[in-house]
């Protein structure tokens, strides 16, 4: 067996452990479509993460703010969710870098694909 590459991914903090996101703060390695339900700004919110694979995420996000559809696509790519309890926003393309912080008031999404068709699911809240 060769040795792992000096590129691989690190480990999430809350391996698998998607219980670990009710509360709004985590990480989370995702290889298949799940949902995470948690408090969000404007009630509650969940996340769907509805496709995974090779350096591809979707997902969906249903608060009391509406709906948002997104998903990354290609190698290094992600995308960064903000909630408020005056909105949302969210942008994709090169894969975020350091772990999300949130304002008051705000909890940050933040998914970065992986060659391995693990992406990586951040949330932060405060």
């Amino acid at each position: 067996m060769p040795p792992p590459s000096s590129d691989a991914a690190r480990p999430a903090a809350d391996g698998h452990d998607v219980s670990a996101c009710a509360d709004a703060d985590c990480e989370v390695a995702v290889s298949q479509p799940l949902t995470v339900r948690f408090k969000g700004p404007g009630g509650p919110t969940t996340l769907s993460v509805t496709e995974v694979g090779p350096d591809k995420a979707e997902f969906t996000v249903k608060g009391g703010n509406g709906r948002s559809r997104a998903g990354a696509n290609g190698e290094g790519s992600g995308c960064v969710i903000v909630l408020s309890s005056n909105g949302s926003s969210t942008s994709c393309g090169g894969a975020p870098g350091a772990r999300p912080t949130a304002e008051p008031g705000t909890v940050v999404i933040q998914i970065a694909t992986g060659q391995d068709g693990t992406a990586i699911l951040q949330i932060a809240s405060r």
